[in-house]
């Protein structure tokens, strides 16, 4: 059951002064006495004085929390400012930019691993004589690539049984989903069947994807 005395301070300041009021003019229809009344109205005395004094009290705290926020919202911008003049300066060592607290730069770029996992990949037909491939990383939600991989090896061969990658000639190398790909007409009503994979910065590939057939609308 939700407490009849508001939770939020103004509100149960309201509340606990009309209660306090009625309660002192109609004590004995609440089934209350007078000294019970006097009771409440003596802590409510004691209350009213310690609300009245902590409201500028309040007042002045978050006035105080929002100049520093701007001072140190100013300061900070002229550290990163100077840090960055330091990031740069190649007089200034390894050693001093540890003891200021600075991040130390990599000088060498760490090798992308080989790619382990496979791109998945959808086909849009809707289109006469096109087909739009979207991909995505296997178990993945979004369209990110994995990390290291440059895109996606796109290979496809046109036929009417089932097909392998041996069979397949390179389309292109997609480095974000979508890729287009467009027939001639002779071609319509033909059976496509796609290959996909990951290629990394240094173009080593990862493992092919499942088959993914689609025909080509006329």
């Amino acid at each position: 059951m939700a407490d009849y005395i508001p939770q939020d301070k103004a509100s149960r300041h309201d509340w606990l002064e009309n209660f306090q009021a009625f309660l002192t003019a109609n004590a004995p229809a609440l089934g209350s006495t007078a000294p019970e009344a006097a009771a409440i109205h003596a802590l409510w005395l004691e209350y009213e004085a310690a609300y009245v004094d902590v409201i500028p009290k309040e007042n002045a705290y978050r006035a105080a929390l929002d100049t520093l926020a701007t001072k140190e919202d100013a300061l900070v911008s002229q550290v990163r400012s100077l840090a960055a003049e330091i990031q740069v300066d190649s007089a200034v060592t390894d050693a001093t930019r540890t003891g200021a607290g600075l991040p130390i730069r990599k000088t060498t770029r760490t090798a992308s691993a080989v790619p382990t996992t496979r791109p998945v990949g959808e086909v849009d037909t809707s289109q006469r004589l096109q087909h739009t491939i979207s991909f995505r990383d296997e178990g993945a939600v979004g369209k990110a690539k994995p990390e290291g991989v440059r895109g996606c090896e796109i290979w496809a061969v046109i036929c009417a049984g089932p097909a392998s990658v041996s069979d397949a000639r390179y389309l292109a190398t997609d480095t974000a989903t979508p890729y287009v790909a467009t027939f001639d007409a002779a071609d319509a009503g033909k059976s496509v069947h796609y290959f996909l994979r990951w290629v990394n910065t240094r173009n080593e590939a990862g493992p092919w994807s499942v088959t993914v057939t689609a025909t080509i609308g006329g």
